[in-house]
């Protein structure tokens, strides 16, 4: 009996493998190297060091300093300890700016502090899916606690303009947040360019394990902890050794790596779209045709929605949006805050490229998504 061979993965923005390189890093301190970090013994002293090694590759990778990383256990803790941190050592207004198109590991948090009484201010954006920054400016005051923007949107890889808006607010002495998650690994990502004062990544969306994650907290960043137990700590409990050494490594080979993927990356989503674009009349680009992630292509195919074009895909594994928000019925709340009709982005289908997609597909990818529109339809 033959099996049928598995899809190429094109949802890298969902979720990404473990390189074999992060395995190996990570596999020694799942068995030899069991050590509690906190212990004084050499059992405690070898993890540790591991530990403070990883720390140092992290804030390479973001232009940080190792003392400014924070382990977490993955983006909604980092975002959840940013901004209820924040908040709970705040001592002016309780008000907080953000957007429209956060991801629910942004807006969670901003909605549960709505409820506690404070003013969360929603920030819209333009048709390609970028905040104004006009409109920022204009609801920033210097009493402001927080702005929090998503560096790169998820959906469709659109590049928020982060440093101009975080000068905005920096001048009113407002600290800022921003989730790039999906920006690290792919664009460069230095803190102090971007001017923020505290950054959440995340593990596995840079070919390191689920359940880790990290929140960049510049030095003097008032703040407080969620979790109680380790005084002192901004982050209680056990770290969890295996997956921070190979959070460490991944992002030690994404520095390495980054101009040669980023630049293979863009390559094959361009081909990507003038491929797609060339078959299907109509087809849509959904966001800004430059301020985007190399690696991401979200496109609106007319006539049909993209859960039934992707039924009909069987050689290709993408998503309608973000994976978060898998099964709705409704369009991405994104795409309808850019401008689109509800049809339009029940259409949506996005494409994530990632080190699982070699140049060579690119022509067979574009042959599928032809093929099951033409189905779909």
């Amino acid at each position: 009996m033959t099996t049928n061979p598995d899809p190429i993965y094109l949802d890298h923005n969902a979720t990404t493998p473990l390189l074999p390189e992060v395995l190996e890093a990570m596999l020694p301190f799942l068995s030899t190297h069991f050590g509690n970090a906190s212990s004084s013994h050499i059992y405690g002293q070898r993890t540790r060091e591991a530990i403070m090694r990883a720390r140092a590759q992290v804030a390479t990778l973001i232009g940080a300093t190792p003392e400014e990383i924070v382990f977490t256990s993955g983006g909604i803790e980092a975002n959840n300890l940013a901004i209820r941190g924040v908040a709970q050592a705040a001592t002016g207004d309780r008000h907080i700016v953000t957007s429209v198109i956060e991801h629910p590991a942004t807006d969670g948090p901003c909605t549960f502090l709505e409820a506690e009484g404070w003013r969360i201010t929603r920030l819209g954006v333009d048709v390609d899916g970028r905040v104004r920054p006009g409109e920022a400016d204009a609801a920033l005051s210097a009493g402001t606690a927080l702005m929090t923007l998503m560096h790169a949107n998820n959906e469709t890889g659109v590049l928020q303009p982060v440093a101009e808006l975080a000068r905005l607010a920096r001048a009113r002495g407002i600290l800022v947040h921003t989730d790039a998650a999906q920006s690290v690994g792919k664009v460069p990502v230095h803190v102090d360019d971007l001017g923020v004062d505290l950054l959440s990544l995340v593990g596995h969306k840079v070919y390191a394990p689920k359940g880790i994650g990290v929140l960049y907290v510049r030095k003097g960043t008032p703040l407080q902890p969620l979790l109680l137990g380790s005084p002192g700590d901004l982050r209680s409990g056990t770290l969890n050794t295996p997956s921070i050494v190979a959070l460490g490594a991944a992002c030690e080979i994404a520095a390495r790596d980054l101009a040669a993927e980023s630049a293979r990356l863009l390559r094959m989503r361009d081909e990507l779209w003038d491929r797609l674009h060339a078959a299907i009349p109509g087809l849509r680009l959904h966001g800004h045709p430059s301020q985007r992630l190399p690696n991401t292509l979200n496109v609106g195919f007319p006539g049909v929605t993209g859960g039934a074009l992707l039924g009909q895909a069987k050689e290709i594994a993408a998503s309608t949006g973000a994976a978060c928000h898998a099964g709705q019925n409704h369009g991405s709340a994104v795409l309808l805050a850019m401008g689109l009709t509800n049809d339009q982005a029940l259409g949506a289908v996005r494409l994530s490229l990632g080190k699982l997609v070699g140049e060579h597909q690119i022509a067979d990818i574009a042959e599928s998504l032809s093929l099951a529109w033409e189905l779909a339809r």
